[in-house]
């Protein structure tokens, strides 16, 4: 054995055996075990390369699919959000453009006409070239058949190549014979026939019985004395078809019937008719093009006076009286401009007129108040002293003496109301804006109304889910205990001995405060004028607690200079409620109200589902309630303290009520 005989078989030993060369000098391999191979060795480490490779094209291809993916998904919704875009765009101009939709709308009945009419043309057309190419292909054919029939019955032949020579010539004067140079021919003999001197098949070149429609071949072998035709689709090319005609017929040679076809090439008139249609459709688009620049002219000849028109009266609403249209020519929209413009000044002379009276009468109310104020300041003095004196006369007298200080009030409050309005309307009332807290005002407004809630035997009392029963909101402490001082006893005047509800919540951008009573209600035409100068609801109801007619019309004023909100609902028999809205800071815009109104949705039989226990602190010198609860008197409070304290109980509530609880809920300490 050679030596490369045994490097071979060592080099693939068995199985346990070790090879001499992967033996160490002077060490021993135990019996059982073996040493791996350089071949093993260098085999494994190729596997695992492999493996790496297979694993890192795998990761690649996964990555790049997962790229793919995430730009397609991007390109899908950046083109969704563009598509969107559009749409948006487009119903915006729809919506908001007559001359747009007027050209549109005629440009979409346009483009049907068009294609209606464009589409029956060419149909037309085509079934005229058709039927035109059609008779000319029956006449040649005809003829042909008749002049290639005459020949064979003159012909007499004797052997096979003549006989072939005589058919080629013959069929050959068809292709010069015809209207033109595209006609084909095919002569075939009619299967089942046996003769010694025939055809099998006769053509003018790249024509076979492939082409021929079969039902055609079965016409003309049952009809000798008949002609057919059948369109068909000439092939042209390796791949190109055009549009033929074949008509076919019999003809008889030696004795020997031949199918005789004769194939036209409609390329031409299909040519001709393809540059028709595109003439059409040309004529077609420039009339569409022609027919929405009329449109647009036409309309926006229209649509612009109305438009100018539209800008003035926007200019005319914003008070700047002196706008007009411009007048040209003498058609229709010139009248109109012309009209337009008389009705502007017009217009404009009866506001100068009612704003200078309105200001006369401003000027007269204001300057007629500031008037009065010294003769009304003597007479005030000496109904004080009469009033003070009034003890010492006699029954008449002393009524008489009640009545004169209390008229005298009234009327200094009158005078109050008409001072106020007057700055109102001259435009010079101005905000003392302060950080406050709204409970402040609250209380304050409540300790002035007790003595009013008491004589109509009504129950005041606060609503709130606020914290620690303390909001701070940018304000004019006076103006706003002016609204809820009003809005509180015009309630307690109206409850008719029902309770009255005041309810106080906030927001991070708004408070409200709403005036709940259950008393008589307001009829939907109330509501409407409920903050008119002067307006009653009943001017025959009588006034318990005085008043001017002005107090809603300046608590009005007074909540649009804070930039809020003053709203009233009432419904006959279930009562009425008044909400005041107020941003937290200056410059806030209000949208929307954190009371609802109203704020029991309405029921007139929650007014006894609103009272439970009172939870009291103490702020001054009144009693002040918490999350829920109703009023009490100050001494009644203060014998409530004393007896409280003695008992060693603590009635005042924490100053960390439960923000969520509901007028269902009872309070006890």
């Amino acid at each position: 054995m050679s030596a490369d005989q045994d490097q071979h078989d060592a080099g693939h030993a068995p199985s346990g055996a070790t090879p001499a060369a992967a033996v160490p000098t002077g060490e021993t391999v135990p019996t059982g075990e073996t040493v791996p191979t350089t071949d093993d060795v260098t085999t494994s480490g190729v596997r695992d390369t492999a493996g790496d490779l297979d694993d890192s094209k795998t990761g690649f291809w996964r990555a790049l699919l997962a790229q793919a993916a995430r730009i397609f998904f991007a390109v899908g919704r950046a083109a969704a959000r563009l598509f969107a875009w559009i749409r948006a765009a487009w119903m915006r101009r729809w919506r908001t453009s007559l001359q747009f939709r007027t050209v549109v709308t005629t440009l979409l009945i346009a483009s049907v006409a068009v294609v209606g009419v464009g589409g029956y043309l060419a149909g037309q057309i085509s079934n005229g070239l058709f039927k035109e190419r059609l008779a000319q292909a029956q006449q040649d054919s005809a003829r042909g058949a008749t002049q290639v029939q005459e020949s064979f019955s003159n012909a007499s032949l004797s052997d096979q190549p003549r006989m072939s020579t005589f058919v080629g010539d013959t069929l050959r004067l068809l292709e010069l014979g015809g209207a033109d140079d595209t006609r084909k021919y095919l002569m075939v003999k009619i299967p089942g026939q046996n003769s010694r001197l025939a055809v099998s098949s006769s053509d003018s070149g790249g024509v076979t019985t492939a082409i021929i429609p079969d039902e055609l071949r079965q016409a003309v072998q049952a009809d000798p004395d008949s002609q057919f035709w059948q369109s068909i689709a000439l092939p042209t090319g390796e791949s190109g078809f055009s549009p033929a005609v074949v008509v076919g017929s019999q003809v008889e040679l030696l004795r020997t019937n031949y199918e005789l076809y004769m194939i036209y090439d409609l390329n031409t008139a299909q040519v001709t008719l393809n540059y028709i249609q595109s003439v059409l459709w040309v004529a077609g688009g420039i009339l569409l093009v022609l027919i929405g620049a009329i449109a647009w002219y036409v309309t926006r000849t229209v649509v612009k006076p109305v438009s100018e028109a539209a800008a003035v009266s926007e200019k005319l609403a914003a008070g700047e009286l002196e706008e007009r249209m411009e007048v040209s020519g003498e058609d229709e929209m010139a009248r109109l401009a012309t009209s337009f413009n008389k009705m502007a000044t017009s217009l404009q002379d009866q506001i100068t007129a009612l704003g200078t009276l309105s200001e006369m009468q401003q000027r007269f109310v204001s300057d007629v108040s500031h008037e009065l104020r010294t003769p009304l300041t003597t007479v005030r003095m000496a109904a004080e002293v009469l009033y003070d004196a009034r003890e010492n006369f006699d029954p008449i007298n002393k009524r008489s003496s009640e009545l004169l200080f209390h008229q005298v009030e009234r009327f200094e409050l009158l005078l109050a109301d008409l001072l106020e309005i007057s700055r109102f309307d001259a435009g010079v009332a101005d905000l003392d804006a302060e950080q406050l807290d709204i409970f402040s005002v609250i209380h304050s407004v409540i300790d002035g109304a007790m003595p009013v809630a008491e004589a109509n035997k009504a129950e005041l009392s606060v609503v709130t889910r606020l914290r620690n029963h303390k909001c701070i909101v940018e304000m004019d402490s006076r103006r706003v205990d002016r609204i809820l001082r009003n809005l509180v006893l015009n309630a307690l005047e109206h409850s008719e001995g029902n309770p009255v509800k005041i309810y106080v919540s906030a927001d991070e951008s708004a408070v409200a405060v709403a005036v709940r009573d259950y008393g008589i209600g307001m009829s939907p035409d109330a509501v409407g004028h409920v903050f008119d100068r002067f307006w009653r609801a009943d001017s025959a109801r009588a006034r318990t607690t005085g008043g001017s007619g002005l107090g809603l019309s300046i608590a009005m004023e007074d909540a649009r200079l804070h930039d809020g909100w003053l709203d009233a609902w009432g419904i006959p028999g279930e009562g009425s409620c008044f909400r005041l809205t107020l941003p937290r800071k200056r410059g806030i815009v209000l949208t929307h109200s954190p009371v609802p109104l109203p704020p029991d949705g309405g029921q007139a039989s929650s007014a006894s589902t609103l009272n439970t226990g009172p939870v009291m602190t103490h702020t001054g010198s009144i009693g002040v309630v918490g999350a829920l609860g109703r009023m009490k008197p100050v001494t009644e409070m203060a014998k409530s303290a004393e007896h409280n304290s003695d008992n060693g109980v603590d009635k005042r509530g924490p100053e960390g009520d439960d923000p969520g609880m509901n007028s269902s809920e009872k309070v006890n300490h």
